[in-house]
């Protein structure tokens, strides 16, 4: 029999900092006050926020939830996770023929006829390896050089934002935020249509999410297409914007990304588009398209390592775990609780394992 509780109080009590309303000054809520000026500033909306929330799903039944899990929230960098799916539609659309091909062998301008960018492929951009260099609506790739992610495998002690030699494309990690807004702008010329309207007719409905859930841009990021001004949207909430939804709608989708795209009989995504999502990019096996793999457990010893994380700032995670059939949202939890919530919430789900 499984008992919740230890998983609920935990999680409950171990809240992030935040505050929830978000502040100008605040190094929270998408401004990063280690961004070189003037591009510590917000160029889109933010929200003020609930308390922690989550759940557990297994064979696709939920089994725990606690907090409001209809509550919509900003989910930061969970977003890219996202942008990986609207690509798997790109493919299964044609848009995009082959994922080794020059972006600039497909779409002019965009700053890919650079002589650094031109030979960027779309599987370098899903993987953060492309080392794009330009502006995507004001803000220079430059902002994210140095950037120190916990899991990358160089600790920087170079400042944030300090200019770095460029790498050929495919050779160099690096999480950047302009790059992936770069990569979702390319998306957009490809569907010559709103990014969240691809997503919501493609996969919210057919999964039967809330009409809660938004995806907001820039006041700076409109584009002209086909003579109509859309909407370019972020892959994260740095600089404001980004998708804002909730716990059971987050769930709903990654349902979807564990089952590899089928849903109800019915192919949202094919199959083969998630078995190069999961796979691990070849200098950083932490890595997939815009999600995180937990390869030889280094994310989490509990979790299975065919485990696979959508993250985000502010205590934003989603982990997947094919091996015990089961998707797990943690919406606002401290970073330092991570790792014991998850095993709280594994030995759970192990005692409800069904046996062979």
């Amino acid at each position: 029999m499984q008992d919740w509780k230890k998983l609920t109080s935990f999680v409950t009590a171990n809240e992030c900092n935040w505050s929830r309303e978000p502040t100008a000054t605040s190094s929270q809520w998408g401004i990063h006050l280690e961004d070189t000026p003037p591009h510590n500033r917000l160029l889109g909306p933010v929200f003020s926020r609930g308390g922690p929330a989550g759940l557990v799903k297994q064979n696709n039944v939920t089994v725990c939830e606690w907090g409001d899990i209809h509550h919509p929230d900003m989910t930061f960098s969970v977003t890219k996770t996202y942008l990986a799916l609207l690509t798997g539609i790109a493919v299964d659309m044609g848009l995009i023929n082959n994922l080794d091909a020059a972006i600039s062998d497909t779409l002019t301008g965009l700053s890919f006829d650079h002589p650094q960018n031109q030979h960027i492929t779309f599987r370098h951009m899903l993987q953060f390896t492309s080392e794009w260099s330009g502006s995507c609506f004001g803000i220079p790739d430059q902002v994210d050089h140095y950037r120190v992610i916990g899991l990358q495998p160089e600790k920087a002690s170079i400042p944030k934002g300090t200019k770095r030699p460029l790498h050929r494309p495919g050779t160099h990690w690096e999480y950047n935020d302009i790059r992936i807004n770069q990569f979702s702008l390319v998306l957009l010329h490809l569907f010559e249509r709103s990014l969240p309207d691809v997503f919501n007719e493609h996969i919210m409905q057919k999964i039967g999410a809330s009409n809660t859930w938004a995806w907001h841009g820039y006041d700076n990021s409109y584009v002209d297409i086909n003579s109509q001004s859309i909407q370019s949207v972020p892959g994260g909430g740095h600089w404001g914007g980004g998708m804002v939804i909730s716990p059971s709608d987050q769930a709903l989708i990654s349902q979807l990304i564990l089952q590899h795209g089928q849903w109800k009989g019915e192919s949202l995504i094919s199959k083969s588009w998630f078995a190069d999502m999961l796979a691990p990019c070849a200098i950083a096996p932490f890595y997939g398209f815009f999600i995180w793999l937990n390869t030889a457990n280094c994310i989490s010893h509990a979790a299975s390592a065919e485990s696979y994380f959508a993250m985000g700032i502010g205590g934003q995670l989603i982990w997947h775990d094919p091996a015990r059939d089961s998707v797990v949202v943690f919406r606002w939890l401290n970073d330092n609780a991570m790792e014991h919530a998850i095993e709280l919430a594994a030995d759970q789900l192990d005692k409800h394992q069904p046996t062979s």
